[in-house]
């Protein structure tokens, strides 16, 4: 094969350009510190590399959701437990506002206090995280949760969607919780039923405890009605209880139960419901017992102020007051408890984003590491790669000037 002078010359610039082309890549390695720059490099760990790659900013997306997450989980944690602070001062008033060494004007001194608890209250359900979003509006941040309408009423301008965040690849969890169940959703009574007795009643009577026994057997729609008996002064006062109908119980033989004696303190039992009574009620009072319904928090506090500034003249207008505080306490009660299992799940969330947040920290360290093992470059290695690529450089310059003298001219001197 005849071998041209200007094929030699090629030859030898390309061999120079390659040299010169390892050399800049084995440059661009060491200062990179990885070892595959471009696809081309290594096409099975280039793919392994994004794949990688894509776990890594994915679980780091994963953190950052949960950081949000935990920030307005734990707002909500502070709102809920300010709100339930409110309630046990409510409930210190009520308690004081019920004894009957109080005036009527001291009493309208603890309801003044009371409404501006309720002020605080609304206030609290209407808060606000760190981004302006409005914690209990379930998916309608920018929506006021609470107000009050014209007849005095409190609404709830929010919906009853939850905010769920991606923690994991498989794992989500809500952030908030809908202003309803926190502050609307509330069991009136002992949660099972509530006892209210009538507005019309004469008598000095007082239900002071309310119980269940065994399982309570609604009577609907009217529930029961305990009705008190004294047809005369001399008589003894005697109370039955009838169903929603107005018909007598029985017992369970089927035979109706006849009027029962009363006395102040006792326990009066019936259908799973149990309530003690003091005082003297008059003949033609009743009380109702009725299965628990919704009632929203702000109505319990606004019922407990409206019933202390009511004006007490007579041991009438006291036991009336009476009931109307301790109704109140217990629907507090029920309501401290309500947002005590709401304060307990968000604690529950909190836990179980901080374990998804350590699995996750787990699998970026991983993956890393994988990463890592294939794409990091073997320092030493290429060190010794760029020496021996610089002396194959300089080594092809040096034949390519050797080469390039040689002249058929310069031996015919």
């Amino acid at each position: 094969m005849r071998i041209s002078t200007n094929m030699m010359q090629q030859l030898g610039i390309n061999s120079i350009l390659q040299q010169q082309s390892d050399l800049s890549k084995t440059q661009n390695q060491l200062a990179t510190g990885k070892q595959v720059l471009v696809a081309s490099d290594n096409p099975v760990a280039a793919s392994q590399m994004l794949s990688l790659q894509h776990t890594i900013d994915t679980t780091n997306q994963y953190q950052s959701n949960i950081t949000s997450a935990t920030n307005r989980l734990n707002f909500e944690e502070g709102v809920l437990q300010n709100t339930t602070n409110i309630l046990q001062q409510v409930r210190t008033l009520a308690i004081a506002g019920n004894n009957a060494t109080q005036t009527n004007q001291t009493r309208g001194y603890i309801a003044s206090q009371i409404r501006q608890q309720l002020a605080q209250i609304l206030s609290q359900a209407n808060s606000t995280d760190d981004t302006g979003s409005y914690v209990f509006s379930g998916s309608k941040g920018n929506v006021q949760p609470f107000s009050v309408n014209g007849s005095g009423a409190y609404v709830y301008n929010g919906d009853q969607m939850q905010r769920f965040i991606q923690t994991g690849p498989s794992t989500q969890v809500a952030d908030s919780d809908p202003g309803s169940s926190v502050f609307q959703m509330i069991r009136n009574g002992n949660g099972t039923f509530s006892v209210q007795p009538s507005s019309s009643n004469t008598g000095s009577a007082v239900v002071t405890t309310t119980s269940l026994v065994g399982n309570y057997t609604p009577s609907l729609p009217n529930g029961y009605t305990i009705n008190f008996i004294q047809a005369l002064p001399t008589d003894p006062i005697t109370y039955q209880v009838t169903d929603s109908s107005g018909n007598p119980l029985k017992d369970t033989s089927g035979t109706v139960i006849p009027p029962q004696t009363y006395t102040s303190g006792q326990t009066i039992s019936f259908a799973g419901a149990q309530l003690t009574v003091t005082g003297t009620p008059a003949n033609g009072d009743t009380v109702a017992v009725k299965s628990s319904q919704n009632q929203d928090l702000f109505t319990t506090v606004n019922q407990l102020a409206s019933a202390l500034e009511t004006q007490v003249y007579s041991p009438t207008q006291q036991a009336q007051l009476n009931n109307s505080v301790n109704a109140a306490l217990t629907n507090l009660d029920q309501a401290m408890s309500s947002i005590n299992t709401v304060e307990a799940s968000v604690g529950t969330r909190l836990n179980a984003i901080s374990s998804q947040q350590s699995i996750n920290s787990d699998q970026v360290l991983h993956t890393t590491s994988v990463l890592s093992s294939i794409q990091d470059l073997d320092y030493a290695s290429a060190v010794s790669k760029l020496n021996m690529q610089t002396t194959g450089l300089q080594a092809a310059l040096q034949a390519y000037l050797r080469v390039q003298g040689l002249s058929l001219f310069s031996l015919l001197k």
